[in-house]
C-alpha cells in the first residue's frame, strides 16, 4: 500500500483511463466505480481494492495501474476501479459496530469519486458508480436475473448500504431512498465536482 494524494488519483485514473474504456466497451458498457468497505478494522488493508481509505481519511493504493483487474466485486472487475473504506469489522444490518465509516471516511470516500469520474470521464449516477450493495442486487442491470446476492437477495453483499450517520442512520433496501449509503455518498461526490468547478 502506497500513500496517495487526490491529485495522484488524479494522474492515475487518466493514465489508466483509456485500457478501461477498452475493456469496459469490450464488454457492451461504460467504465464502472465500486465503493465497498472491507469488514475489517481501521487501519487494515487487502489488495482487492485499487483505492483504501483509513480511518482518518488517509488514501492509499495497492496498485499503480487503475486498470489492472483486481477482486472486488464478482463479475463486475473488468473495466472498474474498485475503492474501499478500511471499516466495518463484525457489522451487521441493525449495528455498524465498532468500526464504522468515519466522516473522514465518507467525505474522503466523495472527493475520490468526483475525482476518479472526472478523470475517466464519467457522470456520477447509479449506472457508473456503484455500491457493493446495490451492485450485487444488480440494480444497473448489468448481470442476468437471478444472478443477485445483495439486500435485497441472499444479503452476501451489502457494503455501504447504510452509513450509520444522520444523513444514511438505518437499514433500507429501498434504492431510491435518499438515504442509502450510495445515494448519499454520490450526492457528496456530485457536490465536490461541482464545487472544484467554480
Amino acid at each position: 500500500m502506497k500513500k496517495v494524494t487526490l491529485e495522484d488519483i488524479r494522474t492515475l485514473a487518466e493514465k489508466a483511463r483509456p485500457q478501461l474504456w477498452k475493456d469496459a466497451k469490450a464488454l457492451g458498457r461504460d467504465v464502472k466505480i465500486y465503493l465497498h468497505w472491507t469488514a475489517g478494522r481501521y487501519g487494515q488493508f487487502f489488495d482487492d481494492y485499487h483505492i483504501s481509505i483509513d480511518q482518518d481519511g488517509t488514501i492509499y493504493a495497492s496498485t499503480d495501474d487503475l486498470s489492472g483487474t483486481l477482486t472486488h466485486t464478482w463479475a463486475r472487475n473488468t473495466g472498474s476501479v474498485g475503492v474501499t473504506l478500511c471499516c466495518c469489522y463484525g457489522a451487521d444490518t441493525a449495528d455498524l459496530g465498532d468500526y464504522p465509516p468515519t466522516a473522514a471516511q465518507i467525505e474522503t470516500m466523495a472527493q475520490v469519486v468526483a475525482v476518479l469520474a472526472k478523470a475517466l470521464w464519467l457522470t456520477i449516477d447509479r449506472d457508473r458508480v456503484l455500491t457493493h450493495a446495490e451492485a450485487a442486487d444488480n440494480v444497473d442491470g448489468l448481470l442476468p436475473v437471478g444472478d443477485e446476492y445483495g439486500p435485497g437477495t441472499t444479503c452476501e453483499r451489502w457494503d455501504l448500504q447504510y452509513l450509520g450517520t444522520d444523513e444514511s442512520p438505518e437499514w433500507t433496501i429501498d434504492y431510491d431512498d435518499p438515504r442509502t449509503g450510495g445515494n448519499v455518498l454520490r450526492g457528496k461526490a456530485n457536490w465536490y465536482r461541482n464545487e472544484w468547478r467554480k
